[in-house]
């Protein structure tokens, strides 16, 4: 994945605030800590480019983990489940779920090493044969491109969707918009 983390994590904070009855925190601080969690993983990018100088797989970085992510997702369930209406532990609660939609995403033609530390493995639904140069446009012309855009244009139709309906509640009734 590459264009699409942030999108996806837009759509899990729509789906969950659906889902999700009464909340301790304002649905934008759930919007943005989902999308949040949804890129955290990549912003190991800053240590693969400035100190390892792209010697070692950032997937195989800490951060790329899925064992972290489903460690902070359990720790903010029972941190949850201990401190009830609690901003923070929910708060990280999502954030873990974005987490690891990412490491999902990343698993349909990205190298992810589930069972990492334990097993030095990579695991990936597909294969993205190297054909071009530079390395980036095997993904981008590869077919699993096009679930990226249509996860894109899945948050973008959500949004729009959203922003009309806010838009229609708040004019009075018999007014139309223009």
């Amino acid at each position: 994945m590459f264009i699409a983390h942030l999108p996806a994590g837009y759509l899990l904070a729509r789906h969950l605030l659906k889902r999700i009855g009464t909340l301790p925190v304002s649905p934008r601080a759930l919007t943005l800590t989902a999308m949040a969690g949804a890129i955290a993983p990549d912003l190991d990018m800053l240590y693969f480019y400035v100190i390892d100088n792209g010697q070692t797989h950032h997937h195989k970085y800490l951060s790329h983990w899925p064992i972290l992510w489903i460690g902070l997702l359990c720790i903010s369930v029972l941190a949850v489940g201990l401190m009830k209406r609690k901003p923070l532990p929910f708060l990280a609660l999502i954030f873990s779920l974005g987490g690891l939609l990412h490491m999902l995403l990343d698993s349909v033609v990205g190298d992810i090493w589930w069972l990492a530390p334990i097993v030095d493995q990579p695991y990936a639904l597909f294969t993205v044969p190297a054909r071009f140069q530079p390395w980036w446009l095997n993904f981008v012309l590869h077919w699993s491109f096009v679930i990226e855009l249509l996860i894109i244009v899945w948050a973008a139709k959500r949004h729009r969707q959203e922003q009309y309906d806010r838009s229609r509640r708040s004019q009075p009734a018999g007014d139309f918009p223009t």
